[in-house]
């Protein structure tokens, strides 16, 4: 269980030519009950990232990198965001392995979900 647990959105673009992943979230004061999900507070992170991300399309062409594991949603301790989240970023950027970094993550997080929206079904949560 993480000490000081985060919930951080995570976008996996690609702006023109070049891949990029724009993060947010926040701390939240316990840990996700997996019965219910990360709920309202995760749906927010995912909103404020993904109007970030529609500023970004000022500046050129953007599409998902990673077709339906391009949104995710993870929750990880303050010390692993720290520690660990940069060159698993920086990793990502460089190479584009997304399985990778899925396993990776999986690994590292206390949970993860991948993000995507259903028709007639809205926002989906399904586990990394």
């Amino acid at each position: 269980m993480a000490e000081f647990p985060y919930l951080i959105a995570i976008a996996l673009i690609q702006q023109e030519e070049n891949r990029a992943m724009p993060l947010g979230g926040k701390s939240i004061k316990e840990p996700i009950d997996l019965k219910n999900g990360p709920g309202e507070a995760g749906e927010k992170i995912a909103l404020e990232l993904l109007l970030r991300v529609l500023e970004i399309s000022d500046k050129g062409f953007i599409r998902q990198a990673a077709k339906k594991e391009s949104l995710l949603l993870v929750e990880m301790s303050m010390e692993i965001m720290q520690d660990q989240l940069p060159s698993l970023k920086s990793k990502w950027i460089q190479t584009g392995k997304t399985d990778q970094l899925i396993k990776e993550l999986k690994r590292i997080c206390e949970n993860c979900w991948y993000i995507t929206f259903e028709k007639y079904k809205g926002i989906q949560l399904s586990r990394c």
